[in-house]
């Protein structure tokens, strides 16, 4: 993998409550000096990211039932569409996990479908927390997500029991195929982990620690790309 294809894998995240105006200005600057695909914002920073990134082709994502997922399906719905009208490109929405837990899957997938008519042609990622879930029960979770029209399954919000995890990546890589994308995030710090993330079949990585990541990666690679 070149420096360039790694850096257009990253997902440069800032979800932290203390995220300040300035804060998601260096984040916007560096993901544009690097080339990373996008950066992840609080939906109320979404309209100052996009008018950071304007002209440049790094990508605006923010979140809806985040980080538990245990809004009711007409909130989630309603942060969706509210979400692509202020300009992201791309929405994570978390799974309802304690429904999915209860068996109630029709209640599950309607909602993950309401959120999928409500983003219309924008990207529409499945946060499916998978530090909860069993291997069988990922397998299913996943399934009914694509479905569903899920355009990514996630792993975890990075606020759950456990964060990117190699195995889950390749559970969701099988049950994916060519249908859709997967997205690795939560406690992805180091480079290492991030190519073994990679290869186990991640096309995204979503991360806080991006700046260090890509130079990890420069280092290397024994290369220093122009910014």
């Amino acid at each position: 993998m070149t420096l360039e294809e790694f850096a257009g894998a990253i997902e440069s995240t800032l979800l932290v409550a203390t995220a300040r105006e300035s804060d998601v200005e260096t984040l916007c600057r560096e993901a544009a000096a690097a080339g990373f695909r996008a950066v992840c914002v609080p939906p109320c920073r979404v309209k100052s990211a996009v008018a950071c990134l304007d002209g440049t082709p790094v990508r605006v994502v923010s979140v809806a039932g985040f980080p538990l997922g245990f809004q009711t399906g007409q909130a989630k719905v309603s942060e969706v569409e509210e979400l692509f009208a202020l300009g992201a490109h791309e929405v994570d929405v978390v799974m309802n996990v304690g429904l999915f837990l209860d068996g109630r899957l029709s209640p599950v997938s309607g909602e993950l479908r309401e959120a999928r008519r409500a983003a219309s042609g924008g990207v529409l990622k499945v946060i499916l927390e998978t530090g909860f879930l069993t291997p069988e029960q990922m397998r299913e979770a996943a399934s009914l997500a694509v479905g569903a029209g899920a355009d990514f399954l996630k792993t975890s919000s990075g606020f759950g029991p456990a964060g990117a995890r190699v195995p889950d990546v390749r559970i969701l890589r099988q049950v994916a195929g060519r249908r859709c994308g997967v997205k690795a995030a939560g406690g992805i710090r180091a480079f290492e982990q991030a190519q073994s993330l990679l290869l186990a079949g991640a096309d995204r990585l979503g991360t806080s620690s991006a700046s260090r990541l890509w130079e990890e990666a420069k280092k290397a690679s024994g290369a220093s790309p122009p910014a």
